[in-house]
């Protein structure tokens, strides 16, 4: 079955563990050993198929890529980044800085050129607690700190 066509929504991977093939639902992450014969269920969730959110990412030592267009080498603890986002998010909720004001100055994310818009995305384009919590919010609301493989973000719905 080396040509074979999977019915929407899901993908063929490889098992780490056991090397057998399995299949994964790209919406829910439920996976399954046989293959499927219907297109994905969307799971019970009611909301938007896509969200857009901007974001202002904090990186830190232990980040997946250390460094970033505003420092080479990052080397501020966890600890420091999670701060600075408590800093960041407190400006924008008290008015004293507009969120895109400070992800175009601060965020280490290459969005900072576009005050952390990331344009529109789906389920499954961000890492997983980044989807979560950009999905949760509603339009105009800021998230609380969110950790990632990518470092600490506070993230905005704008659409």
């Amino acid at each position: 079955m080396a040509d074979e066509t999977l019915p929407a929504g899901w993908e063929k991977r490889l098992s780490r563990s056991t090397g057998q093939h399995y299949y994964l639902n790209i919406y829910t992450k439920e996976s399954q050993w046989d293959a499927p014969s219907e297109p994905a269920e969307r799971g019970q969730s009611s909301g938007p198929d896509q969200v857009q959110c901007s974001h202002l990412l904090v990186k830190h030592k232990d980040s997946r890529r250390p460094s970033s267009w505003r420092e080479e080498v990052i080397t501020r603890s966890k600890e420091e980044a999670l701060e600075l986002v408590k800093t960041y998010r407190e400006q924008i909720a008290q008015g004293k800085a507009s969120f895109a004001e400070l992800a175009t100055k601060y965020s280490d994310c290459s969005s900072a050129k576009r005050g952390g818009d990331l344009g529109p995305f789906g389920k499954g384009a961000m890492q997983k607690p980044f989807e979560d919590a950009a999905f949760s919010l509603k339009v105009g609301e800021l998230s609380d700190p969110v950790f990632t493989d990518s470092g600490v973000h506070i993230i905005l719905r704008t659409v």
